[in-house]
């Protein structure tokens, strides 16, 4: 018996659909959109063909179960440095560090996506997005609550800082420099969020 055949049979349910969508991951930042296909991924996953197609009839079901599950096992954390600042730093960092690796990949990956499936590059974001809320919107919440912020800004301000970085991702294929993250936080981020409502008038 072959250590593929083996290596199918120990597997079943989410271990192997874990494994599958591990493997799918590795192909399309390794090889690109263009080689990730459904054959490509059950041998890069020791898996047989059927067990895939049983399980996304297309490569665009697939890719969307990849995205969704890399989304799931590599979210970032929400970190409490105690401070709306130290905060919003931590977290942008961390994404920094985690993304800045595969945005070239991802850049590339969002026409393709868009010229197969017909989605957007916002609906390719929202499969890699955990659900709940995201962080930023904890980390102002958690500010408002220790009265950092006078109110909860609105949404375009809480996203702010996570999407200025996420430009500067796009923008330069690299990780931005530490400065530049302070930048957005200091400069932009915290004026608007703490201006935010202090001039409302009592109910």
């Amino acid at each position: 018996m072959s250590s593929k055949a083996s290596t199918g049979q120990r597997r079943r349910g989410a271990a192997l659909e874990s494994a599958i969508l591990d493997a799918g991951w590795d192909q399309l930042i390794e090889a690109g959109y263009g080689r990730f296909t459904i054959d490509a991924v059950a041998a890069r996953s020791a898996s047989a063909r059927s067990v895939l197609y049983r399980r996304w009839p297309t490569r665009t079901d697939l890719l969307e179960a990849v995205i969704r599950h890399r989304g799931a096992v590599d979210a970032i954390p929400t970190p409490d440095t105690g401070s709306l600042r130290g905060d919003v730093l931590a977290v942008l960092a961390d994404f920094n560090d985690r993304r800045s690796g595969i945005i070239g990949g991802f850049a590339a990956l969002f026409g393709a996506y868009f010229d197969e499936a017909g989605g957007s590059p916002q609906q390719l974001r929202a499969l890699f997005m955990s659900d709940g809320p995201s962080a930023m919107e904890t980390i102002v919440e958690r500010a408002v609550r220790r009265g950092e912020l006078a109110a909860t800004p609105p949404a375009r301000i809480v996203e702010l800082p996570a999407d200025l970085l996420r430009h500067e991702l796009f923008m330069t294929m690299a990780a931005v420099p530490r400065k530049r993250i302070e930048e957005i936080v200091d400069d932009v981020f915290l004026p608007l969020a703490t201006n935010f409502g202090r001039g409302a008038s009592p109910d």
